[in-house]
C-alpha cells in the first residue's frame, strides 16, 4: 500500500467503503477514481492483508458448534451436500465467541476430524447435526450432541443456530459480488470470518488502517 499513488484521503475512504460492504466498482465512483481497476486492486490488497494477518485463534473450549456449508456453484435447484460446482467450507463457532472457517476438499470424517481436534480442546461440548461424518465424535474425547433438523430445529442448548447464522451472513455478503473465482474464494471467506470476529465497524476500520500503514508484504 505504501506504493499506492492514491492520496491518503482516498485510501481512507476506500477502507471505510470496504468495511461498509460496498463493491469496488461502486467505491471507485464514490471516491472519483478514474482508472478502472484501481479500486478492485486496492480491495484485493485489503483482503490479502486480512488473510495474511488473521490471528491464530486459541483453541475453542466449553460449547462449540460445528457445521459444513457450500458456497458458489452454477447449478440451480440443487443445494447443500453434493451440489455441483460448489466450494465446501467447514466452520467452528464458540458459543458467544469467535468463528473459525476453512475451505476443505471434501466433508469426509478424515478431513473434518483433524480440524476439530486441532481447534477444540478435549472435554469440550461439540454440537453438530446428524451428518454421518460426525459419527466418530460419539467415541471421541469430546461430549457430542446432535440436532436432528428433520424433527426439530433446536432443543434448549442443543442447536447449531450460531454457525448457521454465520453461514447466512457470509452468503448474503458474498452474493453481491455476482460470483467469486475459486482462486480467490478463501480470501473472501476469511474476510467474512474477520468481519464476524471484529463486529464493530470502528474496530474494522482501525485494524485495516493499521495494516495498510504497516504494509507487511
Amino acid at each position: 500500500m505504501k506504493k499506492s499513488r492514491l492520496s491518503q484521503y482516498k485510501q481512507n475512504k476506500l477502507i471505510e467503503l470496504f468495511v461498509a460492504g460496498v463493491t469496488a466498482r461502486t467505491a471507485a465512483q464514490l471516491v472519483s477514481i478514474n482508472k478502472k481497476n484501481t479500486a478492485t486492486y486496492y480491495f484485493h490488497r485489503l483482503r490479502l492483508l486480512i488473510y495474511h494477518n488473521s490471528p491464530h485463534l486459541e483453541m475453542f473450549d466449553s460449547e462449540v458448534e460445528v457445521d459444513e456449508s457450500y458456497f458458489g456453484g452454477q447449478r440451480k435447484g440443487k443445494h447443500g451436500r453434493g451440489a455441483a460446482g460448489k466450494v465446501a467450507v467447514f466452520g467452528l463457532l464458540k458459543r458467544n465467541g469467535k468463528v473459525y472457517t476453512v475451505a476443505v476438499p471434501n466433508t469426509q470424517t478424515a478431513t473434518l476430524l483433524p480440524i476439530i481436534c486441532e481447534q477444540v480442546k478435549p472435554d469440550s461440548i461439540v454440537y453438530t447435526d446428524c451428518y454421518k461424518s460426525y459419527d466418530v465424535l460419539d467415541v471421541s474425547e469430546f461430549s457430542h450432541f446432535r440436532i436432528n433438523h428433520s424433527t426439530h430445529f433446536a432443543e434448549r442448548q442443543n442447536h447449531i443456530n450460531g454457525i448457521e447464522n454465520f453461514w447466512s451472513q457470509a452468503k448474503r455478503h458474498l452474493r453481491k459480488f455476482n460470483g467469486i473465482s475459486k482462486e480467490h474464494f478463501e480470501l473472501y471467506l476469511k474476510e467474512c470470518e474477520w468481519r464476524f470476529n471484529n463486529s464493530e465497524i470502528k474496530v474494522q476500520v482501525s485494524i485495516l488502517k493499521q495494516l495498510v500503514k504497516q504494509d507487511l508484504f
